[in-house]
């Protein structure tokens, strides 16, 4: 059965990975103001940091409706294939996910999965949906039932520089605001149950403060698979990012280490010199 892996933008998906993998992106739409942009297609972060700058407020990024949904099904399903397994970003941050599943209720052999989480912990997902579409023996349903079982071992989390935009977009407090600055904290946030928490808070220098990051990362979620793992970040010194590849490179045993930048999607809610590691922790299960 030849099966079509749909993602959201919010996966931050690669063109490389995006064909290797034989993976689509559906985009959502970010606004600047008055002004509609489509995500990785018309806008890029850059943009988005003018416009922070200047306005000192905040992008706002739209759901993709029902109808548009229907649409790409229709186009993917026109064009050759037998099936879809669409990936969206957690339910507990937007619509994408009601919206979908409505959709797929008009076609046969369209699964949508809830990812729990965002930006490359959904790629992770999607990616190892593909390499069981690949074998052309599992039906959607089949590979969907296969992605969730691991989808609790997601592990996602990022250290944020500056809680100026988590701020803006009502996610901290003006104490947690100033606190944050005074004392130069950076704080880990974590993806758990579809929802984004706090996890440790991290001071002093940016570049030591990412390696022990790492290190803590890789210490309290131990069971990797070493398939792949993804460095994400936003706008970052690319020394800052080569240190940090390098680290994993030299103390890990990741086969594939993807290094990609967060599109803007999720720039728009965490802003620059932010920086993640993340990887599926179910060695021993897979």
């Amino acid at each position: 059965m030849k099966i079509k892996i749909l993602a959201d933008s919010t996966a931050d998906l690669t063109k490389e990975i995006c064909e290797k993998f034989d993976i689509e992106q559906q985009p959502l739409t970010v606004s600047l103001g008055e002004n509609d942009y489509v995500d990785g297609v018309t806008i890029n972060p850059q943009m988005i940091y003018d416009f922070v700058k200047q306005t000192n407020q905040l992008p706002k990024t739209s759901a993709i409706n029902q109808m548009k949904y229907e649409e790409t099904y229709q186009k993917i399903l026109d064009s050759g294939y037998e099936g879809i397994v669409h990936f969206t970003i957690s339910g507990e941050m937007s619509t994408c996910y009601n919206n979908a599943v409505m959709a797929a209720q008009n076609f046969q052999n369209v699964a949508v999965v809830d990812s729990r989480t965002l930006s490359t912990g959904i790629a992770l997902l999607a990616m190892y949906a593909s390499e069981l579409a690949q074998k052309g023996d599992l039906s959607p349903n089949e590979i969907a039932e296969k992605v969730k079982a691991r989808i609790p071992n997601d592990q996602t989390s990022f250290v944020v520089d500056k809680l100026n935009y988590l701020y803006k977009g009502g996610r901290c407090s003006a104490v947690a605001l100033l606190g944050a600055n005074l004392l130069k904290i950076k704080p880990s946030i974590v993806v758990k149950d579809g929802k984004m928490g706090v996890d440790k808070k991290y001071f002093g220098n940016q570049d030591k403060v990412l390696i022990k990051y790492v290190q803590d990362t890789l210490q309290k979620y131990n069971n990797p698979d070493y398939t792949r793992i993804f460095v994400t970040h936003t706008e970052m010194d690319k020394q800052i990012v080569e240190n940090v590849v390098n680290y994993i490179k030299n103390n890990t045993q990741f086969k594939e280490i993807w290094e990609t930048t967060a599109g803007s999607t999720v720039t728009s809610h965490c802003g620059s010199h932010t920086l993640g590691i993340l990887y599926l922790n179910d060695g021993e299960q897979k």
